[in-house]
């Protein structure tokens, strides 16, 4: 008998905490398959030391450092790979900046989408007020 509450109590508790992850979307991931994708081809450019790129189904935002020796040609650097990613995702508005207040910005927005905590309508309002500042340091 008591075998037979617990298990109906357990069904009850279990039904309502799914209901409130499905309407606020934090239970599915959001997939960065082409921000990962965009990561690992710019991180074979010579004068990359690391990359943090973050996309939602219409941005890819990134975020570069460039090798010591070569930040006098950042401008140039930044251009290309803005080019380059243009030509691999014509469907996305791209953002790609060399500043390092941008590239942690982009680590803590990565962050949180590791941990899952992210809607999507979170994860746009983010991205556009980092896509703000990216415009600001043009």
């Amino acid at each position: 008998m008591a075998f037979g509450l617990c298990t109906g109590c357990n069904g009850n508790h279990d039904q309502h905490p799914n209901k409130d992850l499905n309407n606020s979307q934090v239970s599915r991931p959001i997939s960065q398959s082409v921000a990962n994708q965009a990561t690992e081809n710019i991180i074979l450019e010579d004068e990359i030391s690391k990359v943090m790129a973050v996309n939602t189904d219409k941005d890819l935002l990134v975020a570069i450092k460039v090798k010591q020796f070569d930040r006098f040609r950042l401008k140039k650097i930044e251009k290309k790979i803005k080019s380059d990613l243009e030509k691999q995702y014509p469907d996305y508005s791209i953002l790609v900046s060399a500043d390092q207040k941008m590239y942690f910005e982009l680590v803590k927005l990565d962050e949180k989408l590791q941990k899952n905590t992210m809607s999507m309508k979170n994860l746009q309002k983010d991205t556009k007020k980092i896509k703000s500042l990216m415009k600001e340091q043009s």
